[in-house]
């Protein structure tokens, strides 16, 4: 049976606002310690003194995180979800030890890799090379232990031209490629990853997900943090969801996406149809789907309509790994014609070549209807991935979509000095 890796116990985590974190030194470090109990003492004295004042002792702070606690398992895949400004990131830097936490215990039973920003834990001055072997040292690892390691690293971040080059040099993508191979290669028992998923090409993020996956086989734990739902329905087999730094629910990946899908809807309670629902979400009969950039595909669902909707429109809804929604293409009752026929209707719609960037996204269905005297309502599918792959090139990815498009040049001629100046020379 597996073990606990990561117990957290009451996890709270104040902020000041306008306030800045500082880094000491250790001296400044030692001095801060000691002079704990006594700031302690303050703290609590003046806290019953607003009490006994009657003041609400309302400050300028921001709880990110608010008496969280959970456990992970060896070999868990946990995929942390909420709107942002949820508390999510700063759990993960709480956890890589960035920051300290208000209140609360955490206990970690393994060596552990974090990828929470580009480049995180990288010496700018050092180079490609220098900085993995500096990150597998920092692990505790053996220098021979990096070497057998070293060259599938420097594979899966395609850097080989720049391993002697100072990381400061890099672009973001090269320095984000690094980083995820140099986590996710090294010997560490715990993974944390956020939102890796939203920087980099379509090729690296197939390798993301695919290492991860193997990560997640080979009996090691990891955090996934991303707001591409789909993606995480994929990886994940357990799920936390944060509000307002506070755990709603936790367990099951499917049951927790689907808690956080209802938190969206903001259903009258009264309103006729609440058990309408939208499921079976498929691309080109799949799930995942994977499509060719510029070729037509299409997206099918099951709509269960429990009670007339005389007014409603339909969406399908398609977003890149930042969840911003690249593709709404809506549809009304009129169009439908299924406003006052409850019952299972099967829906699908055909797309056309989108000529969507290549990279990794979900497609979801969003209904928003009314009936008479019942308010409205929202109802969402459950989202799945769309995996669109194409053409790679760097120069391509710019925009977000790569039309196929013909080019051609008519009515050429010089101008007429270069005219005169070829016939001069004879031309």
């Amino acid at each position: 049976m597996s073990h606990t890796v990561i117990r957290v116990e009451a996890l709270s985590k104040r902020y000041e606002i306008g306030a800045k974190e500082a880094y000491g030194s250790l001296r400044d470090t030692l001095r801060h310690a000691a002079g704990a109990p006594a700031r302690r003492l303050r703290k609590a004295f003046a806290k019953w003194e607003n009490q006994g004042n009657g003041e609400n002792g309302s400050s300028p702070n921001i709880w990110a995180l608010h008496d969280v606690s959970f456990e992970v398992k060896e070999g868990e895949v946990l995929g942390l979800i909420g709107r942002n400004g949820a508390g999510k990131s700063t759990l993960l830097k709480i956890l890589s030890r960035i920051t300290s936490p208000t209140g609360g215990r955490v206990g970690i039973n393994g060596r552990i890799r974090s990828l929470l920003e580009v480049g995180t834990g990288f010496h700018p001055e050092l180079t490609g090379r220098e900085n993995i072997y500096l990150n597998g040292a920092i692990l505790g690892m053996k220098k021979n232990e990096i070497e057998r390691r070293f060259d599938e690293i420097v594979a899966f971040a395609e850097v080989e031209k720049f391993m002697d080059t100072p990381v400061k040099r890099y672009s973001s993508g090269m320095y984000l490629r690094l980083a995820f191979a140099v986590a996710a290669h090294l010997v560490s028992e715990i993974l944390l990853v956020d939102e890796v998923l939203a920087v980099g090409d379509a090729a690296f993020q197939r390798k993301c997900i695919g290492r991860m996956n193997e990560v997640a086989s080979e009996g090691r734990t990891v955090l996934f943090v991303s707001h591409n739902m789909a993606a995480v329905r994929t990886l994940c087999t357990r799920g936390i969801c944060l509000e307002q730094g506070r755990i709603v629910s936790a367990g099951d990946i499917e049951q927790v996406l689907f808690r956080y899908t209802r938190s969206q809807m903001q259903d009258n309670p009264n309103s006729a149809g609440t058990q309408t629902r939208l499921h079976s979400t498929l691309i080109n009969g799949q799930n995942p789907g994977a499509i060719e950039s510029g070729s037509t595909f299409e997206v099918s669902c099951t709509l269960d309509l429990a009670a007339s909707l005389p007014s409603f429109r339909l969406f399908c809804m398609i977003q890149d790994a930042n969840g911003e929604s690249v593709v709404v293409m809506p549809a009304n009752s009129r169009m439908l014609k299924i406003a006052d026929q409850p019952g299972v209707h099967q829906i699908r719609v055909c797309f056309p070549g989108l000529w969507l960037r290549p990279g990794i996204y979900s497609v979801y269905f969003k209904l928003l209807g009314s009936a008479a005297g019942a308010g409205s309502a929202r109802f969402f599918s459950d989202s799945i991935m769309l995996d669109v792959s194409g053409n790679d090139d760097p120069e391509m990815l710019l925009g977000m979509i790569t039309p196929d498009v013909s080019w051609e040049v008519t009515n050429s001629a010089p101008r007429p000095e270069f005219a005169a100046h070829s016939a001069m020379l004879g031309d």
